[in-house]
């Protein structure tokens, strides 16, 4: 196995956390993964892992190797592509929240792995907060500013929220006709899986957000599960428009509070701060910023 290659292993098993998985991504024997490593061990004399029976991880020596490794082997994609047209290729790992993904990356994706290819994608979903150096993560969308410090953020846009509540809810409790109405109501709450804490409504309110939580009986931490709740009956939920379409047009949800909208959600790509973008999720990036512009019109 060339130093090239031994670098490529090295990045997987690194980013899977696993010589099996790694094996298995490569489609090489377990064996051969074992004896590179230990291999490129001896060849730097340094400890780049720490094994246990359950568990990788690169040692401090082997978390800078990784990082060289990811800036050598990006510099060797993008002049491969300089010659006879390549295009980029290889594994791309993403995350993105999933009804995100479902509404604005999904539909159009068919047309990027058309126009790439030789591009793998991987997408996991989720709103936890991703070390994505260590998890091997390429980039992640989010919705909300931005928090981690070591991740580059590329804006995209804003979502527009819109606060609602079902016409059975509103039977009950009655339709807040302002702000100071809502002490007699109730929301379904939603968790952050990030944090766990429970968010609060959010209101603008002379340019100025203003947070109001009410109680909730109910509290969820998934997007599908809390616009269920709320057709339910359950209470009044804020989430982004695009969301709730099918819901509005036919009365299933019914919006409240137009004098006192919610402030809009930005959304952001972010990739870490010390990698070098290689050229797959350069183009991905453009790629996905042209397609969240068009369909958020």
């Amino acid at each position: 196995m060339d130093r090239i290659d031994a670098m490529r292993l090295f990045t997987r098993v690194v980013e899977q956390r696993s010589f099996t998985q790694a094996a298995q991504d490569l489609n090489l024997p377990r064996s051969t993964v074992t004896d590179a490593i230990k291999q490129l061990e001896a060849r730097l004399q340094v400890r780049l892992l720490q094994r246990t029976t359950r568990h990788v991880s690169p040692t401090l020596d082997g978390e800078a190797y990784y990082q060289r490794c990811l800036s050598i082997l990006a510099d060797i994609e993008e002049a491969e592509m300089a010659f006879a047209g390549a295009k980029p290729r290889g594994l791309l790992r993403i995350e993105v929240h999933g009804t995100l993904a479902r509404h604005f990356l999904l539909p159009d994706l068919p047309d990027f792995l058309a126009q790439y290819p030789d591009i793998e994608l991987y997408m996991s979903e989720g709103d936890r907060l991703v070390d994505a150096l260590r998890e091997g993560i390429d980039c992640v969308v989010r919705v909300g500013k931005p928090r981690d410090s070591d991740m580059v953020a590329r804006r995209l846009g804003e979502l527009e929220e819109v606060t609602c509540a079902a016409p059975a809810y509103l039977q009950r409790f009655g339709t807040p006709q302002s702000l100071d109405d809502l002490r007699h109501h109730r929301m379904v709450g939603f968790r952050s899986s990030a944090t766990g804490a429970l968010m609060p409504l959010a209101f603008t309110v002379a340019g100025q957000a203003q947070p109001i939580t009410l109680p909730a009986t109910v509290s969820v931490s998934a997007a599908e599960s809390l616009v269920a709740a709320a057709r339910a009956g359950l209470g009044i939920i804020q989430v982004p428009r695009y969301h709730l379409r099918g819901d509005l047009a036919d009365g299933s949800l019914l919006p409240l509070l137009p004098d006192w909208p919610s402030p809009p959600m930005p959304v952001s790509l972010l990739y870490p701060r010390n990698r070098q973008l290689s050229p797959r999720v350069r183009v991905f990036l453009d790629w996905f910023s042209r397609v969240f512009a068009e369909r958020n019109r």
